[in-house]
């Protein structure tokens, strides 16, 4: 029996070097990661303090990132029935998420009880539908509608629908959708647009006027009018494109956005015109997404720079926020830029999600546009007022309030 104690270096040596190691196992062969695999089982049942065997199952947990039906290693399941009757929570929680990776039908039932049972706590009830959207528990599509009657839930239910596919999440969501906040809206949208299936339905919602047409950021646009070519763009119309060359187009802002509008300007409101405009996908003083790249670093104070940026998007976009466009052999869309990618899996930042991990197994078809994921003539959409708050703000040196 080997014995560790929580705080001494070799405890730290192990939990570091196998996390480290199995972190970086899908670029190995299979025998290599069933070797890792079964030397990791080996040392959980040997070490007895529980912080290292967390550790140690959550390197595993981050090595499998994404992946499902990986058969079981060695020893896993007499260790698994072991840790389910473990005192500590994490412990039984990360044995089972363990488990399901591993095609095991119990661990996968346990974790629907569990999301299923009103009196587990909300983190026990989102880990557990995590666990069972990553594993495409295809089976649980029927409980997702009462699921959406639980407010902290809710948008993760909605998303959990653009990866089980059911027939009638375009109904379900689209009847809920007038009622719902801008955030829940956002997301319904998000998700009717990962779909060709869900998205002919979500023009029709445009259609009848169930979904605004403004409510449909341009992002979503460009992806539904790549999905669905005319058909889309016969509802939605146009969607705003580059039209002028850009020198002429950046002249005509810097007439406009003179000294003396941006000094009358409310930069407390250009905040609130970030949130709405940009900050799905950039950070401004460490609020906002992580799609695109950090704004508080940036030379956003220059007009020339914000305008060219801003004007052009796609002029001269960096390779690591290409746009990557997936489409995976059950329908489903996926659009962001590459985080990560090894020979199993390739992650994605989305608008709505900072990571979105799709198995390579998955992919039917996968292609690289050069066009940036923010949309030309964004500026063109903007009121004058909009447009002078936001340059105030994009110039602040340190964050300020926004305005209600």
């Amino acid at each position: 029996m080997i014995l560790i104690e929580p705080a001494s270096r070799l405890a730290r040596i192990l939990v570091l070097s196998a996390v480290f190691y199995y972190a970086t196992l899908p670029s190995a062969s299979i025998a290599d990661e069933r070797t890792t695999l079964a030397l990791l089982v080996r040392t959980i049942a040997q070490v007895e303090d529980d912080a290292v065997r967390v550790s140690l199952m959550t390197g595993m947990l981050q090595g499998l990132e994404g992946r499902r039906n990986v058969g079981a290693p060695d020893g896993w399941s007499p260790l698994a029935e072991q840790m389910s009757q473990s005192d500590n929570g994490q412990i039984r929680d990360k044995a089972n998420r363990l488990s399901q990776i591993f095609g095991d039908r119990a661990a996968t039932e346990r974790a629907l009880t569990t999301l299923m049972d009103s009196g587990a706590t909300i983190p026990q009830r989102r880990a557990a539908l995590g666990s069972l959207v990553s594993q495409q528990y295809v089976e649980m599509a029927n409980d997702l509608e009462a699921m959406l009657e639980i407010d902290e839930l809710r948008i993760d239910v909605i998303r959990a629908y653009g990866v089980i596919a059911t027939p009638d999440a375009p109904k379900i969501l689209l009847t809920r959708y007038p009622g719902e906040s801008r955030e829940i809206q956002r997301a319904i949208v998000e998700t009717l647009a990962t779909r060709k299936s869900y998205a002919g339905e979500l023009i029709k919602g445009i259609q009848n006027n169930v979904v605004a047409r403004a409510d449909v950021p341009a992002y979503v646009a460009r992806s539904l009018r790549d999905i669905m070519g005319k058909e889309f763009s016969k509802v939605y119309g146009e969607i705003p494109e580059l039209k002028q060359d850009t020198r002429e187009t950046i002249e005509k802002y810097k007439r406009l956005l003179t000294a003396e509008s941006i000094d009358q300007a409310d930069a407390s409101r250009g905040r609130s015109v970030f949130q709405k405009t940009c900050g799905a996908c950039h950070l401004m003083y460490g609020s906002g997404g992580k799609v695109g790249p950090d704004l508080t670093g940036s030379n956003r104070a220059n007009l020339d720079y914000f305008l060219l940026n801003s004007v052009d998007p796609s002029g001269d976009v960096p390779e690591g926020y290409r746009t990557h466009l997936v489409q995976t052999f059950d329908g489903r869309l996926i659009t962001g830029v590459l985080a990560e990618e090894d020979n199993q899996r390739v992650v994605l930042k989305t608008v709505d999600q900072p990571r979105v991990v799709i198995s390579k197994e998955d992919i039917e078809a996968r292609k690289v546009s050069e066009k940036s994921m923010m949309p030309d003539g964004q500026l063109d959409q903007m009121s004058h007022r909009d447009l002078f708050d936001l340059v105030k703000y994009m110039q602040t040196k340190t964050q300020v309030e926004a305005a209600q």
